[in-house]
């Protein structure tokens, strides 16, 4: 019998706080199960994903609940057209989307994905 650490991961708190939870890795587990083709596709490229997709989730949640409803009810008023909307309405789309900081979303996830280190200004432009 093996005295080495089972491959299991424990309770314990994780040693790296950049790489993903267990939730993740059971998440990406069960879609590579049931979703056809999801097994072709390598690990590293599914966790970038998951990691992403984390990162967008803590934008999208700094709006309100109504702010998010209202988003998407505008997103598919215009389905993918800004020309579909009218001018008042292309303005609140705008507001909102100000509002997820979309240039700190970019940043965060290269900061995230990143090998190397990236100069802050390069991620999220110069300081105000």
């Amino acid at each position: 019998m093996s005295h080495e650490p089972s491959a299991r991961a424990g309770p314990g708190p994780r040693l790296d706080p950049r790489m993903p939870s267990g939730l993740v890795n059971r998440s990406l587990a069960t879609v590579a199960r049931r979703v056809p083709g999801v097994r072709r596709i390598p690990v590293v490229a599914l966790l970038s994903a998951a990691e992403v997709a984390v990162i967008a989730r803590d934008h999208y949640r700094q709006l309100s609940p109504a702010e998010r409803r209202r988003l998407l009810q505008l997103i598919r008023l215009g389905r993918g057209r800004r020309n579909r909307l009218t001018g008042r309405e292309r303005d609140e789309l705008e507001r909102l989307v100000a509002k997820l900081e979309p240039r700190r979303l970019l940043g965060d996830a290269a900061d995230r994905l990143s090998p190397v280190p990236i100069p802050r200004r390069l991620l999220y432009g110069r300081r105000r």
